[in-house]
């Protein structure tokens, strides 16, 4: 019998944190549990949404925070957007 904990896929790896003021690009699925909402660690309010430590947060709340605290948030590289391969970056157009 394995445990819960086990089956569960482990914290993926962050990028960069972004400038304070800058959208955090979280477009892998597991940033989002469609399971279960839990109390987002910033705000409070219930979120499916996690960090790549998996802490359960709004991605507003991240960037608020981030904005708010940017020499915090590059030490300890808290709420990171996804690694990019330049395979993967996908080019903007007007």
């Amino acid at each position: 019998m394995t445990s819960a904990r086990a089956k569960k896929k482990p914290p993926f790896e962050p990028g960069l944190v972004p400038a304070p003021g800058a959208l955090l690009e979280w477009r892998d699925s597991q940033h989002y549990d469609r399971w279960q909402d839990r109390p987002c660690v910033l705000c409070e309010k219930p979120t499916p949404m996690r960090s790549h430590a998996g802490e359960p947060v709004h991605k507003a709340c991240a960037e608020d925070w981030i904005a708010a605290n940017p020499v915090e948030a590059r030490r300890e590289g808290r709420f990171a957007s996804d690694t990019q391969s330049k395979s993967t970056k996908r080019a903007t157009h007007a």
